[in-house]
């Protein structure tokens, strides 16, 4: 390895070379997908995660079609980026009028991350939406996922669980905004001060989402 001769003073001992450190980058980006190319990659992950979940013989969306979501330039949906890759993608909204939980919150609508990932993922987009959600002073993030059998019940009694270790709490079960019968999820904000470190973020104000699709 090349080495820099030191600069030395007269009486030929090494003088201190000031320097500063660069800002070490993220290692993920969570950022509001601005163009239909972004879009259209989260619709064709949403996709793949479906047929992922259909082969297992476990639940999808009936009532929407959620890769059109995606696709629509009226939303503003966000993904988890690691170098370029689209780990996951969701549409944060604020008060959607969900019908359940008490106060304002940030809502995670249609929340999908790549098939055969670890649950580590799902742990990044948590602890994101905790700080997003403690940095637009609301109190609470909510979301909601599909329970087509009881929720003591596998495979989503397993889920629930993973779940709840990264700090979710379960808010029983009812009828979805998309009409399919969910779990109900929610989560304190918190402001997580070093988590820039780990994961950027370029997300947009969330903005408050019509309620035209009613939950009971």
């Amino acid at each position: 390895m090349n080495r820099h001769p030191a600069t030395t003073t007269h009486q030929g001992r090494p003088t201190a070379t000031p320097f500063t450190t660069p800002p070490s980058a993220a290692v993920y980006e969570m950022r509001t997908l601005r163009t239909d190319a972004e879009r259209e990659e989260a619709a064709a992950l949403v996709q793949d995660r479906q047929r992922w979940l259909a082969m297992r013989k476990l639940p999808v969306p009936a009532q929407a079609d959620v890769p059109a979501l995606f696709r629509d330039p009226q939303t503003k949906p966000a993904g988890l980026f690691e170098d370029g890759k689209l780990l996951a993608c969701l549409i944060p909204e604020r008060d959607p009028g969900l019908g359940w939980g008490e106060g304002p919150c940030l809502f995670l609508s249609c929340v999908h991350t790549l098939p055969d990932l670890p649950d580590d993922i799902m742990r990044l987009v948590t602890l994101w939406a905790s700080d997003f959600a403690a940095r637009q002073d609301l109190p609470a993030v909510r979301a909601e996922t599909l329970a087509r059998h009881p929720l003591d019940a596998d495979p989503i009694a397993a889920l629930l669980r993973r779940l709840t270790d990264m700090g979710w709490n379960i808010r029983g079960s009812g009828t979805g905004r998309e009409g399919d019968r969910v779990a109900r999820l929610e989560l304190a904000a918190e402001h997580r001060p070093g988590l820039s470190t780990l994961i950027a973020c370029r997300v947009h104000a969330p903005e408050t989402a019509p309620d035209d699709r009613g939950s009971a």
